[in-house]
């Protein structure tokens, strides 16, 4: 049996400690780096993985922007991650946070198991959700050719004719980036104006590949059964109620994100509707001892390695305040007994 096999065994129907020096709440790519990090750090870091272990990247198909691995499947990268960290010596629970009061040290965490922990120092890595338009057929094609994310899927859709829902700045960002693959980009968008700012909007208008379709809002994505995929769109006017049928073989829905900060929302600073603000160059919030790092904080990258990347700041981070407030913690005392 592997070293990473071994550990998973161990602490497989383990038991919560009752306090730990590192909390982290989530388990995408920032999560499960800050574990690693931690765990080598030697400061034996409980994570809570919240309702979707491994974040989005579960959601996703083939990865090919995942530095050493030309092309990976999106699930499979974060069972990796998970028995790395599991390896190092993080200890990994399957519940989820349901409060985190911060207001005095020691944190206090409540987990819908029941149980009670608390910690020296949080590490928040709770991501954020792409916004959906809640269409059945929508949902049947993610990642089918239905996807959020142009900077994730547009590479496979070199040459091909792709269409964006949305008006804002995250549409026309979306938008653009696209122009870089597709031969034909056609934004729908419900109004006659776009949100957007007037810089993206001149460029976007001004881009020979893309067309606007105004007025219009997404009624069904249309496509293929065997195999699964897009082949096309079907919008309606919404004045006139009018349809038709735009011929594609990607829908990207940009229509904004929604950071997954309610557990700290009228505790810690927080910013662009939602993201929880940190300190340039740092992942520390606005209460000392709590960090934190990915999607929950990004509102501009968003990519699976830009989170990493800030899972390691948050546990140097961590590291570091610990050490200068001297917080050698209290024991690993038991508490409920839960799944890890």
């Amino acid at each position: 049996m592997s070293h990473a096999a071994e550990t998973a065994a161990e602490t497989a129907g383990a038991v919560l400690p009752a306090h730990t020096r590192v909390l982290i709440v989530g388990s995408g790519p920032a999560g499960y780096t800050a574990a690693v990090y931690a765990s080598r750090a030697m400061l034996h870091p409980v994570l809570i993985q919240g309702l979707q272990p491994g974040g989005q990247l579960t959601i996703t198909t083939e990865v090919e922007n995942w530095p050493g691995e030309t092309e990976i499947q999106g699930p499979d990268l974060m069972v990796k991650m998970e028995a790395h960290a599991r390896a190092m010596g993080a200890r990994i629970f399957v519940d989820t946070v349901t409060t985190l009061d911060l207001k005095a040290r020691p944190f206090v965490a409540e987990l819908d198991s029941g149980a009670r922990i608390t910690a020296d120092a949080v590490i928040l890595a709770t991501g954020a959700q792409a916004r959906w338009l809640g269409l059945q057929s929508e949902e049947k094609f993610k990642g089918f050719g239905v996807s959020a994310c142009a900077t994730c899927d547009g590479f496979f859709y070199r040459g091909r004719e792709v269409v964006v829902i949305g008006g804002g700045n995250t549409a026309v960002e979306e938008a653009l980036f696209l122009t870089n693959f597709a031969s034909k980009v056609t934004l729908v968008h419900r109004r006659d104006s776009l949100r957007a700012e007037k810089i993206l909007q001149e460029r976007l208008f001004r881009n020979p590949k893309v067309s606007v379709l105004w007025d219009h809002g997404l009624v069904e994505v249309e496509g293929t059964e065997a195999p699964l995929g897009v082949t096309g769109v079907r919008v309606r006017h919404v004045a006139q109620g009018t349809e038709q049928v735009i011929p594609a073989d990607g829908v990207f829905i940009a229509i904004g994100h929604a950071p997954a900060s309610e557990l700290v929302a009228g505790q810690l600073e927080l910013h662009n509707g939602g993201y929880v603000k940190v300190e340039p160059g740092s992942t520390r919030t606005s209460i000392p001892g709590v960090f934190a790092a990915g999607d929950l904080t990004d509102h501009i990258y968003r990519q699976a390695v830009t989170s990493a990347g800030m899972g390691c700041m948050a546990a140097l981070d961590a590291e570091r305040w610990l050490a200068e407030h001297d917080m050698a913690g209290a024991p690993d005392t038991h508490g409920a007994e839960i799944p890890a």
